[in-house]
């Protein structure tokens, strides 16, 4: 069997699924681990054992363990240079959380290192694996659906928090045929001022080249999915046919109405515990066989970060955006002084607590 070294960078909630995860599967070895918390750096490091590279400087952990999977879970604003990062020590495969980027001339930049340097990337949309998820990917691939016309996903968290998720499955769920162009209007000036910086509300329709038509709501406007409680996962992602419908909620299963089997349903819910391991194992399988593509590759992602941006140029040009993009202005900063200086309006009063200056 095949064994791959791991360097992974931020050991907080999300580098410790990951974490757990590369433990768990055999082609793994967790070699160096980086965090700025000393403390929770430590503590990790005494948990592993021996033999681990533990440091507070990534490119400094990274060149002494020469990673062949260099993984970071950090915010944001670190992409490109974690990216550089990875390939100058060598990794064979760099895996991240989304978004890919905070503008579209970053995630050109990353696209073109990694091309260059042959290193294969995956991005975390491990929503994915989820039992609930896989389920309408299934009815959509097996025709019951019909001729598919609409891809839609809402979601009540803020842009760059979910519209990469949202966008990401609505392409598989659609084969992954191009965009053409998108519109999209937005509103609400608060959570640019977060971590990850967003409009409060964004909107917007996306034109598939097989004619297939997107739309997205993400943010304080959007609408409540009522079946599911937990406000993270208030999350909706369906297609629509000319032969049914099928949908999957991210914390309330899946449901389907087509013509072949009428009413249709089933559990599932996103669990980090469940989703992640398959994540990590289709990186290993990557590894393994450049045959086996791992279905959150980074060219996948860079797809529904090109639409993503695509959205937020139209809110700052009032018209349609056609794709692909090339290299321009950052989208975020320039879409926080365009988007006017108004509270947004909320959809549903729970909204209020991650949105509190809304109308």
């Amino acid at each position: 069997m095949k064994s791959y070294k791991v360097v992974l960078v931020g050991l907080g909630k999300r580098g410790g699924h990951h974490l757990a995860a590369f433990k768990k599967d055999e082609r793994f070895q967790v070699a160096g681990i980086v965090d700025i918390d000393k403390a929770r750096l430590d503590k990790v490091a005494a948990e592993l054992g021996g033999g681990v590279v533990a440091g507070t400087d990534a490119a400094d952990v990274a060149r002494q363990v020469k990673p062949d999977v260099f993984c970071f879970c950090t915010l944001p604003n670190l992409r490109l240079p974690m990216i550089k990062i990875g390939v100058d020590a060598g990794a064979k495969l760099i895996a991240y959380e989304k978004p890919v980027a905070l503008s579209m001339k970053e995630a050109l930049e990353i696209r073109e290192l990694v091309r260059k340097a042959g290193v294969k990337t995956v991005v975390s949309h491990q929503h994915r694996y989820g039992v609930h998820y896989q389920k309408v990917h299934e009815i959509v691939k097996s025709g019951a659906l019909g001729r598919i016309r609409t891809v839609y996903g809402t979601a009540v968290g803020w842009m760059t928090h979910m519209l990469s998720h949202l966008v990401d499955y609505m392409l598989w769920y659609n084969d992954y045929n191009e965009a053409e162009w998108v519109m999209a209007q937005a509103a609400g000036r608060q959570k640019f001022a977060d971590n990850h910086p967003s409009p409060d509300y964004i909107q917007g329709v996306i034109h598939f080249s097989n004619g297939v038509r997107g739309i997205v709501e993400c943010g304080a406007g959007a609408p409540d999915v009522p079946e599911v409680d937990y406000w993270w996962r208030k999350n909706r992602i369906g297609v629509q046919g000319t032969e049914g419908f099928a949908e999957v909620l991210t914390g309330g299963g899946w449901r389907a109405v087509t013509a072949r089997n009428g009413l249709q349903t089933g559990d599932g819910c996103m669990n980090y515990d469940l989703d992640t391991p398959p994540y990590v194992k289709d990186m290993g399988d990557w590894l393994d066989d450049d045959a086996k593509v791992s279905p959150c590759n980074g060219e996948h992602a860079h797809q529904g970060m090109e639409i993503t941006m695509a959205l937020l140029r139209s809110v700052i040009d009032r018209g349609q955006v056609k794709l692909p993009l090339t290299a321009g202005e950052p989208e975020l900063e320039v879409a926080a002084r365009t988007i006017p200086e108004r509270p947004v309006l909320l959809s549903l009063e729970a909204s209020r607590k991650e949105y509190p200056g809304a109308s």
